[in-house]
């Protein structure tokens, strides 16, 4: 492996790919974290609209992977993948730029204007789509014996793993809560035009570093059993569901252990390399056992899968209607500054940032201690408290809307909509969602990245992207359900644009309640699930 020189345990290249990582966040979240604003304030689109619009962009972006992975894992290697894909995502944020560029001299028309800018956010998506989950899976590949048998050192490689990903996420925070104070501040105080052309330029930068790292970087060959596997997992659930609706399917267990032979989820490749290499009858068979297994490992991962995409519908709200919440109370800093709405989104990574720390040297040895395991809670526990945390957020967010809205009524004004209520009084929702990210994001990419077979891990991190993707079109649909609904007869629309008569307490509300609902699901769901390295251990003894 290349790349010797460490720091925590991990290798150079990791750390080089981590601020690579870092610096691609900042790009995008400076494009991301205040468009909702560019569009009601240059677009001139309604709050609702431009929440749906903002909610739609970032699902489609975050869907994309589950698309553009299987193809990078079976035909293409990562490294191609990550330079072709930022090619596309530099040209997505030239795009965008180039709208502010010519909206700064001609307002923008009814429909041509918004196309052009709705298919430059494509490009952004599409490049993002393959871009990250190659980066990161190219990223895990860099660690030192990153062993794929079970072995006694499951432990030690488990916890370089965990430590890889709370670094990588410790750099992705970083260059987000960088795009989120700076960009936000150019953009309100400078132009969109500066505010745009510097996450691309930004992003330049960052596959200019890439290309000079060539040296070091780890280059792990294939030594999967088929080339194809997305390819042959699709012909093997279509066989078998074949075999299903003709009655003819028969699984025989390769041994008797009946506490997981149910499952047929033995990964019993894995413990053996030699099978199928020369190509014999006998390796045919053991292949099409093992992708049929692969599909089932797969598939297995759905209801857990189900049960985070209300966390991912409450992961966009800050970047909606938190910002619009906030442009309606006091931002002075003194005389002449006001904060940026968008840049409150920044105490979300900046309390990730300092938390990150703590977990590693409080939070962990005192769950050693109570829970007498060596990783302290398990990755599912890790998620499942996550989870709480961002319901208790919510509670916050409605009860301290409601409070906007009694002060508001009280103290009515034609003229304007902001009221006597500080801007911090928002400061404890985001940060309750900072630390629930440490706990769910983090937890969701080992889990992800763990949970499916060798050769698919960049299909793992599109799994995990894609709950942000699918979260994210739900919360979309949910906003076009409940305007339809609570404007329907004449009455005003839990988004009105009129932030004085709004009712975005009440949907805080909502929100909590389907999330605790999710919360409960998933810890039934947590209670009968086996990991994939429970069922490889228990088949190779």
């Amino acid at each position: 492996m290349s790349g010797g020189g460490r720091v925590q345990g991990l290798s150079r290249s990791c750390i080089l790919l981590i601020v690579i990582a870092g610096m691609e966040r900042f790009a995008f979240k400076g494009v991301a974290s205040n468009l909702v604003t560019y569009l009601t304030d240059v677009v001139q689109m309604s709050n609702s609209s431009a929440a749906k619009t903002v909610n739609s962009w970032c699902g489609f972006t975050s869907m994309l992977p589950l698309l553009v992975a299987p193809l990078a894992d079976s035909f293409w290697d990562r490294y191609s993948t990550i330079l072709t894909s930022s090619f596309v995502y530099v040209l997505g944020l030239g795009a965008v730029a180039s709208t502010a560029t010519i909206w700064t001299w001609s307002p923008p028309s009814n429909k041509s204007s918004p196309a052009f800018l709705f298919w430059s956010l494509c490009l952004i998506s599409l490049g993002q789509g393959a871009y990250n989950p190659s980066l990161q899976a190219f990223g895990a590949d860099q660690l030192d014996h990153d062993e794929e048998l079970p072995s006694s050192k499951d432990d030690k490689n488990s916890n370089k793993k965990s430590l890889f990903f709370q670094w990588w996420y410790f750099g992705v925070c970083s260059g987000s809560l960088l795009g989120l104070i700076l960009m936000s501040y150019i953009q309100d105080t400078f132009g969109w035009v500066l505010g745009f052309a510097i996450p691309m330029f930004a992003m330049i930068t960052s596959v200019a570093i890439f290309t000079c790292g060539n040296r070091i970087y780890a280059y792990k060959p294939d030594k999967s059993i088929d080339s194809k596997p997305f390819q042959n997992i699709l012909q093997v659930i279509k066989v078998t569901a074949s075999k299903l609706v003709n009655g003819r399917i028969r699984i025989n267990l390769p041994d008797d252990k009946s506490d997981v032979g149910e499952l047929e989820l033995k990964e019993k490749p894995l413990c053996d390399q030699k099978f199928g290499s020369n190509g014999g009858f006998d390796g045919n068979l053991r292949n099409k056992t093992h992708l049929l297994e692969n599909a089932k490992i797969v598939l297995r991962l759905l209801p857990i899968w189900a049960m985070l995409l209300m966390f991912a519908v409450i992961f966009q709200q800050p970047a909606t209607f938190f910002t619009k919440q906030g442009m309606t109370m006091k931002r002075n800093i003194g005389r002449n500054f006001k904060i940026p709405p968008a840049t409150l989104q920044s105490a979300i990574t900046l309390s990730i940032i300092l938390m990150m720390p703590l977990y590693d040297k409080v939070l962990i040895p005192i769950t050693q201690i109570v829970t007498r395991n060596q990783k302290g809670i398990t990755v599912m526990q890790r998620m499942g408290v996550g989870m709480f945390l961002s319901i208790i957020a919510m509670i916050i967010a409605a009860v301290v809307e409601t409070k906007r809205l009694e002060i508001n009524r009280k103290t009515s004004s034609l003229e304007s909509e902001t009221v006597e209520l500080s801007i911090f009084w928002l400061l404890p929702q985001y940060v309750l969602l900072g630390i629930s990210d440490i706990f769910t994001v983090v937890g969701m990419q080992e889990f992800f990245y763990n949970e499916v077979p060798v050769r698919m891990r960049t299909m793992g991190f599109a799994l995990y992207t894609s709950v942000f993707g699918l979260g994210s079109f739900l919360s979309a649909l949910m906003i076009s359900v409940i305007e339809a609904f609570t404007s329907s007869g004449g009455r005003q629309s839990w988004f009105s644009d009129d932030m004085r008569e709004d009712g975005l307490d009440k949907y805080y509300w909502l929100l909590a309640l389907a999330s605790t609902l999710s919360l409960l699901f998933y810890a039934i769901f947590c209670k009968f699930y086996t990991t994939r390295s429970e069922l490889e251990n228990g088949n190779c003894k």
